[in-house]
């Protein structure tokens, strides 16, 4: 929302506490986060959210503008938002640094070479120099919890991808969101 310059306020609901499932059910009906809530109703897909606001806002560019490249881009998306779950489980979202995976399964390594290779395809075809398909958009967005991800359990990330991975979280409504974050973690 923020790359397309949508206005929006943020409710945050803690995780991680006895009522936060409760406390979700009081603004997404499916219980789940993130929900975009508007006059048209309420929206508990991260994808969804996404196109929606790609609908709402065109001129934003969140989706290539080249139907080639951005039939690659919603490819890569839809595979990252439905998929990955051994690297999901066993290296759980969280801004702290420092953590290491014990022992690495094959099958998490196997997405971790496929989150690279997704990356490496993406700017091949694109020709960025920062992001995947250009400016900051829907794809990169998608990308950004599994940056944090890396940079969490210290993931060495590819010569010619790292640069990719500290735009991501260099670009400010993700600093904006660490810092969120690491707030919030702090006072606990």
């Amino acid at each position: 929302m923020k790359a397309a310059g949508a206005p929006f306020d943020t409710v945050q609901v803690r995780l991680e506490r006895c009522d936060t499932h409760a406390n979700i059910l009081m603004y997404s009906p499916s219980g789940k986060v993130p929900a975009l809530i508007s006059k048209e109703g309420t929206i508990s897909d991260s994808l969804a959210i996404a196109e929606t606001i790609a609908e709402a806002f065109p001129r934003a560019g969140l989706w290539p503008g080249d139907e080639t490249l951005r039939a690659k881009a919603r490819s890569a998306a839809a595979e990252m938002h439905s998929g990955f779950a051994n690297l999901r489980a066993q290296m759980p979202f969280g801004v702290v640094t420092g953590d290491r995976v014990e022992r690495m399964l094959a099958d998490t390594q196997g997405e971790i070479d496929r989150v690279f290779a997704i990356w490496r395809d993406l700017r091949a075809a694109g020709g960025s120099g920062i992001f995947l398909c250009g400016g900051f958009g829907i794809v990169d967005a998608m990308f950004a919890p599994v940056a944090l991800r890396f940079r969490r359990f210290g993931i060495g990330i590819p010569a010619g991808l790292n640069s990719y991975a500290a735009a991501v979280l260099r670009y400010p409504p993700v600093e904006e969101w660490i810092a969120l974050a690491e707030k919030e973690r702090q006072a606990h």
